[in-house]
């Protein structure tokens, strides 16, 4: 394929806007990137803090000896007699002293009527123990052996019992003495002992 003369000088023309676009387009996205060559610009600081430092530096340069000469009118010494005052220094005031137990107590008024209506209720009198129960069982005969021994019958609900002087009777009531009218029993559970007469 052969190019003319014209189809030269526009392939020239293309060349030269090249040479010249394409180091204007780097610098373009060069600059874009934030990689700029400029330095970044400090901070301007506030005038108080610099101040501070300044003070600093000058306090720091300033001789040992200037230093101590400004403290010269301060009094370090420790004063006995003053301290020993302030110590004496009593509690006095124009009210009633709380820390005091012999001061007067405070008036204070009673009021006119109560807001509560209070009943007169008497208290509860203490009872004794209560009493034992009296024993279920019901002595309704005897017979006698040819020995001059008793031997005493009793009901108990639907069951009945015979036994003599001394024996337990229920695995709870134990017969103290049996005579024809009446019995002593003692109920083995309360300590109580009661005497049963005989019943009809």
């Amino acid at each position: 394929m052969k190019f003319g003369a014209e189809d030269k000088r526009k392939v020239m023309i293309l060349g030269g806007l090249l040479v010249v676009i394409v180091p204007l387009a780097i610098w373009e996205l060069w600059g874009a990137l934030g990689t700029s060559s400029q330095p970044p610009r400090p901070i301007a600081a506030t005038a108080a803090p610099q101040k501070n430092v300044a003070a600093a530096r000058a306090a720091a340069s300033e001789p040992e000896a200037q230093r101590i000469t400004a403290n010269a009118g301060t009094d370090v010494t420790l004063h006995l007699n003053k301290l020993a005052a302030s110590e004496d220094v009593e509690y006095s005031g124009g009210g009633r002293n709380i820390f005091s137990a012999n001061s007067e107590p405070v008036d204070i008024p009673k009021p006119v009527k109560s807001a509560r209506e209070v009943k007169n209720v008497a208290p509860p009198v203490p009872q004794g123990p209560p009493p034992p129960p009296p024993i279920d069982l019901k002595y309704f005969g005897y017979s006698q052996t040819k020995d001059k021994s008793i031997r005493a019958f009793f009901v108990h609900g639907d069951d009945i019992f015979m036994a003599h002087m001394g024996e337990i009777v229920d695995h709870r009531y134990k017969v103290v003495a049996i005579s024809p009218g009446s019995v002593q029993i003692t109920d083995l559970s309360y300590n109580n002992t009661q005497t049963l007469q005989i019943s009809n």
